[in-house]
């Protein structure tokens, strides 16, 4: 099967092209690399043993998608494309509502016009918004606190409407938490452009010295030492959900969280990182960052009942695995 990954080239994408490939499923990316870099098409390759095909191509950009589609029989699509900072979407809402919403949009009508009929789709945690943890697939999305989890909640509203039109469309929803760790083989994990949104690159950057000191956005949330809490899963855990949820696509939308199920506080996973690495890591308690809240950690309970899948690695290896791949990329 022929499988296009929208975003492939990126954190999550390029672990579930591994996870993919090694599986057995032929994988095609398209990404612009606005936020992903073009060496990790030949990482994936290295690994694997296997070959991608891959398209430098924005996925706003229909007419350059749909090329993709007429060059291969697509079987199904992964679309993990879109801008994905909570703070930098708070001051850009504008870009995000543009990109995010604009991509799914495309990709969903190509699908449509090339009768592919089985997508993934890389949701998020922060559509709870406020909710009380954990948080479960049946609640009410009453309102997120950001303009990024918002263009996830309009586009799992464009998917459930498009289902309900075309009934032979299925479509998994993945709300996924707080994504660490990288390949075992140290070739691939999170390499933003810039300075990182996410807190473990920015915590290895600390560790490299490439930045001084670790900022902590506030310690006054109302959670065991004051810093947020999050529900952090190892990014193979993660890819490993996506094939699962590909595998077992049924008719209509379906929704599942990827998370392990327990909160990890900030401080808590700095101290984790400092104690698997001996490094220390330099912190800074400063204000409060836009749109975030006090926790956030999954009720895995559905996932795990209908998909099988649960998250097998442990914090440990997320510092681990974080730790081998910044090192092995000066």
């Amino acid at each position: 099967m022929n499988i296009l990954v929208t975003g492939g080239a990126g954190f999550i994408g390029s672990h579930t092209c591994v996870t993919l490939l090694n599986a057995g499923y032929n994988v095609i990316i398209a990404d612009n690399l606005c936020n992903s870099k073009k060496d990790t098409i030949d990482k994936i390759k290295v690994i694997t043993n296997k070959d991608v095909i891959f398209y430098q191509v924005d996925i706003n950009q229909e007419k350059e998608v749909d090329e993709i589609f007429n060059n291969h029989i697509i079987d199904g699509v992964i679309h993990f494309a879109g801008f994905k900072a909570v703070g930098e979407s708070v001051k850009k809402p504008l870009d995000y509502y543009y990109n995010n919403v604009l991509s799914t949009i495309s990709i969903i009508k190509l699908c449509e016009k090339y009768g592919v009929d089985r997508f993934v789709f890389s949701s998020s945690a922060t559509v709870y918004g406020n909710n009380a943890v954990p948080f479960k697939e049946d609640m009410e999305l009453l309102s997120t606190t950001n303009p990024y989890g918002e263009t996830k909640v309009i586009s799992e509203r464009i998917l459930k409407d498009t289902s309900t039109a075309n009934q032979n469309f299925s479509v998994a929803i993945l709300r996924y938490f707080n994504p660490v760790g990288a390949h075992e083989s140290g070739l691939i994990g999170e390499s933003p452009n810039g300075v990182p949104n996410n807190l473990m690159p920015y915590i290895t950057q600390v560790a490299k010295r490439n930045l001084q000191v670790l900022k902590v956005f506030g310690n006054d949330y109302s959670t065991s030492d004051g810093t947020g809490v999050r529900d952090y899963i190892h990014v193979l855990d993660l890819a490993e959900g996506h094939v699962a949820a590909f595998e077992n696509l049924k008719k209509g939308v379906h929704i599942y969280n990827l998370g392990t199920g327990k909160g990890t506080s900030v401080l808590e996973l700095v101290e984790a990182f400092e104690r698997v690495n001996n490094i220390k890591i330099p912190l800074e308690i400063v204000d409060r960052r836009p749109g975030d809240i006090d926790s956030c950690y999954a009720d895995t309970s559905k996932v795990k009942s209908e998909l099988g899948w649960n998250a097998k690695r442990d914090i440990s290896s997320m510092c681990r695995d974080s730790w081998r791949f910044e090192t092995n990329n000066e």
